[in-house]
């Protein structure tokens, strides 16, 4: 007999450091899911905090590591990217570890105010205020400066950026500027939309910067939207970046921080065989070569992950209604939830995930999609969306299949909209949090419950 456990086993190299099955049921990260589905049901989605401090210390580590190993010497510091999940809980567990923040518009900013009334920050960490400004993100981040807030540093995104702060904050104040940098030949443009040209930002510092005793540069900014991945491209357009920072220190003598931005991956299938050690090393490596051949000080280094703090965190499991076959060789399993409203991701940006059975490990298994419960032929999730084909345990009368996605943490609400308006008015579903004691012992709540009817009518203006 074919089971579903041969097949997963066969397939992948399982169980890994985060799956395992115990009587026929899957475990994510010691978590046994079939008690919490027992628990609060589904649609539900989950939070399994520790594994945010867990990644946190690992980048750390990765970076501590290789600074260690070239001798180094500039430190490393770890901002988290707010965007990725702006929840309290995110912020809370990710606070923890000595980390530090970088916010994308102006709401970012009454939550580090939040955060601060709290207790969580101080006058004293980061503020890496990035994106291209509206005036009241300006504003807010002028009253954070003018209050005190030592390192909040705004990240120039074009020329004119600092003309406001220049009028309106009251203090000595430092500010980064971000690179324009070149986009993956793949893409629709050449350039991001996003920062200032290269041939650009040497003329910024000398005409805004250079000669006025009120702001400092601190800090050159660099992102690229695939990520920091082991290609000749990124290794490019680092060493472009880095001989842009060489050039500008030499300008410059208060530059001392490269900031090389977010885009380390998380796990999307169990296949996964990123070096994060490698790639961190190959980072200090180059950064410490093209300085020392510039008789250039090692910049600090900051790094901005918000998929990888959060990402691997989170997971949605489902439940199967009902099994259709629509013609003689297309079966589907019907969920009790939307990809389009609870994983926009894989519908919108064609994301994939981990996908497992949670139970029923023991039957045969069989090739399926998966229909979400929304009324447009884009709701559904196969093979075009996924790694592989899917394969799932056969539906036995009288036994209830449940699945989950995983390492969903990521911008799923803020791509999807959270307690508002989804598509066909589907629920948002309830969310639990899984944390464990001072001796390890697992315990898990209720964030949030099912949306109800009742506040989506209000919304509306029923």
């Amino acid at each position: 007999m074919n089971r579903y456990i041969d097949l997963i086993q066969q397939t992948f190299d399982f169980p890994t450091k985060e799956f395992h099955v115990e009587n026929n049921e899957l475990f994510f990260n010691g978590v046994n899911l079939m008690e919490i589905i027992e628990t609060y049901g589904t649609p539900l989605k989950l939070t399994y905090l520790p594994k945010i401090s867990e990644n946190i210390q690992n980048a750390k580590r990765f970076f501590g590591n290789a600074m260690a190993a070239h001798n180094y010497q500039g430190n490393y510091t770890y901002c988290y990217c707010t965007k990725s999940s702006h929840f309290s809980f995110v912020l809370d567990e990710a606070l923890k570890n000595d980390i530090h923040i970088e916010t994308s518009s102006t709401f970012d900013i009454p939550l580090v105010r939040s955060l601060y009334a709290k207790g969580k920050i101080t006058k004293e960490t980061y503020i890496i205020c990035n994106g291209f400004k509206r005036e009241k993100y300006k504003e807010y981040i002028s009253e954070l400066l003018n209050d005190g807030f030592v390192n909040c540093i705004p990240i120039l995104d074009n020329l004119t950026e600092i003309d406001y702060y220049l009028e309106h904050v009251k203090v000595p104040f430092q500010v980064g500027i971000r690179i324009a940098s070149d986009e993956e030949p793949k893409f629709g443009f050449y350039t991001s939309r996003l920062g200032v040209r290269y041939n650009d930002i040497i003329s910024l510092y000398e005409e805004k910067i250079k000669n006025n005793p009120q702001v400092s540069l601190k800090m050159l900014h660099f992102f690229i939207n695939s990520g920091i991945k082991d290609t000749a491209y990124y290794w490019s357009e680092l060493t472009r970046f880095i001989q842009k920072y060489v050039d500008l220190k030499k300008v410059a003598p208060s530059l001392d921080t490269m900031d090389i931005g977010g885009g380390w991956p998380i796990k999307t299938n169990v296949f996964f065989d990123y070096d994060y050690q490698y790639m961190a090393d190959q980072i200090v490596k180059n950064i410490k070569w093209m300085c020392a051949k510039n008789n250039t000080t090692e910049p600090n280094i900051f790094t901005e992950f918000g998929s990888y703090t959060v990402g691997e965190s989170g997971a949605v499991l489902y439940s199967i209604l009902e099994e259709k076959l629509q013609n003689d060789k297309e079966l589907w399993y019907m969920i009790d939830g939307s990809f389009i409203t609870q994983l926009p991701d894989s519908w919108g940006l064609n994301q994939k995930y981990i996908m497992l059975a949670v139970n029923n490990w023991d039957e045969t298994y069989q090739g399926i999609s998966l229909g979400g419960l929304t009324c447009d032929s884009m709701d559904y999730y196969n093979s075009e969306a996924h790694q592989f084909n899917i394969y799932l345990p056969k539906i036995q009368e009288g036994k209830k299949q449940y699945i989950g996605f995983f390492h969903t943490g990521a911008y799923q609400e803020s791509l999807g909209g959270y307690g508002g308006i989804q598509h066909c008015l589907i629920p948002a579903p309830k969310h639990v949090l899984i944390d464990r004691d001072e001796t390890g012992e697992i315990k898990h709540w209720l964030f949030a419950k099912d949306q109800t009817e009742e506040s989506m009518l209000k919304t509306l203006g029923y």
